[in-house]
């Protein structure tokens, strides 16, 4: 076994460090490994794994959240984000910092893509900080922390993808995944308010005027977050109201970001090619990915591999925290070089089983799982939210990793807390579907 696992390995990171897409290379490198250790007809199970997984029912909502996503992109939302929470934001130590936070998780409710997420708030609030005179190092930061909300908010396009590769309910993960993205925001809106206690400096003394804004002024801006509302009401109102699966409520939202593209005036014949165009790359990247993943994934469950390294770990008699310890080194390690989805895919067929055995509920290793993700989205130097951020800020991936190090360190604690008390993750799924 140690032979097949040692090939397997190293034809993957061969092919990864090659250049080749993921999603080629984990195909390659399944078919490569099971022709050479077992004599069954691959090319007839081929077209068989991929129909299997590509006509998935969940899969639908995926390509549905990445149009929703693409639409919103080309509209004034971020701009409104921006115009409805100043003026309440202004009542909080650390002021219009806050935006970032909330901007994100509330944009995280609608687009389910934390690069989407990022590239719309900050492209507005991220400017509006700097221009103001706000701590760039904190303004800089909290964005690229906050930006990772948007894989673990609900509706989530990476909890679809795992909900499919685990066969678990993608309803259940969304609802999982509600009360830790609420409180990783608010301990988020805590960094910033104890930074900002400690150094005044980091809020120009101009802004500290906004606490003098009428409350009917403020009352009027809530206008502002009407697109916003209308649209996490028809998605995720549909979902737990119990009117539509997860696949409908995303194609309820394609139709709410195409009608509020058209009241903010983004719904050109332009905009329209743009989306088809990007949302078409987008997902036949990510469905090359999800095939390449299920058949190396069904490659090693006929290697018995699965089983060797459940097997392996038990004898290790490690402790679940210390295997989650473990897990959370493996998985930093890969975010500095893998995107969220291929960790996931390229991980997951053996990592699962282990996890299982251990005790743990797979609907609370989904968000650990994503969480862990959110960590490789601000990691160097295959951190996407950092590029997002340097495009838009023009520092240096370095001061923006600096920068970010104490939303990072929050979210290790985090994932400390979680695994200490999981029934924070799996209560309210639990309350909801049993």
């Amino acid at each position: 076994m140690s032979v097949i696992i040692t090939t397997l390995l190293l034809a993957l990171l061969v092919v990864l460090g090659s250049g080749i897409w993921v999603g080629l290379s984990l195909m390659g490198t399944g078919v490569t490994v099971i022709s050479l250790f077992r004599d069954i007809p691959i090319d007839k199970l081929l077209p068989q794994y991929v129909f299997n997984i590509l006509t998935t029912s969940e899969l639908v909502a995926l390509p549905l959240f990445v149009i929703m996503g693409e639409f919103l992109f080309r509209t004034k939302l971020s701009r409104s984000l921006f115009n409805g929470l100043a003026p309440w934001m202004g009542l909080l130590p650390g002021r219009l910092l806050h935006v970032n936070i909330v901007g994100c998780s509330i944009f995280a409710a609608i687009s389910g893509s934390s690069a989407a997420t990022t590239q719309v708030v900050g492209r507005i609030s991220l400017t509006e900080l700097l221009r103001r005179g706000y701590s760039r190092d904190i303004a800089i930061g909290s964005l690229a922390g906050a930006g990772t909300l948007g894989f673990l908010i609900p509706p989530s396009t990476v909890m679809i993808i795992y909900g499919v590769l685990a066969e678990e309910s993608v309803l259940k993960l969304f609802t999982a995944g509600f009360l830790p993205g609420m409180l990783l925001a608010l301990l988020f809106m805590a960094v910033i308010m104890i930074r900002t206690t400690i150094n005044k400096d980091a809020i120009p003394e101009a802004e500290k005027r906004l606490r003098h804004v009428s409350m009917a002024d403020r009352i009027y801006a809530l206008k502002e977050l009407a697109p916003a509302l209308f649209l996490i009401l028809v998605v995720l109102g549909s979902m737990y109201g119990g009117l539509a699966t997860p696949s409908e409520a995303a194609a309820v939202g394609v139709f709410g970001a195409v009608f509020v593209a058209a009241l903010q005036g983004g719904l050109s014949v332009k905009a329209v090619r743009d989306v088809a165009l990007s949302s078409m790359q987008t997902c036949s990247m990510i469905g090359l990915i999800i095939v390449g993943a299920t058949i190396l994934g069904n490659v090693t469950s006929f290697l018995g591999i699965p089983n060797f390294m459940a097997s392996f770990v038990s004898e290790l008699q490690l402790s679940p925290f210390m295997l989650i310890f473990v897990l959370t080194c493996v998985y930093l390690l890969l975010g500095c070089f893998l995107e969220g989805f291929s960790m996931i895919v390229t991980t997951l067929p053996v990592v699962l089983p282990l996890v299982t055995a251990a005790g743990f509920d797979k609907v609370w290793f989904g968000v650990f799982l994503v969480i862990v993700v959110e960590l490789a989205q601000i990691t160097p130097p295959v951190g996407f939210n950092l590029f997002i951020i340097q495009g838009v800020t023009g520092d240096g991936i370095g001061y923006i990793t600096r920068v970010t190090l104490p939303f990072v360190a929050l979210m290790l604690a985090f994932i400390a807390f979680l695994a200490i008390f999981p029934e924070f993750v799996i209560w309210l799924p639990a309350v909801l579907y049993g």
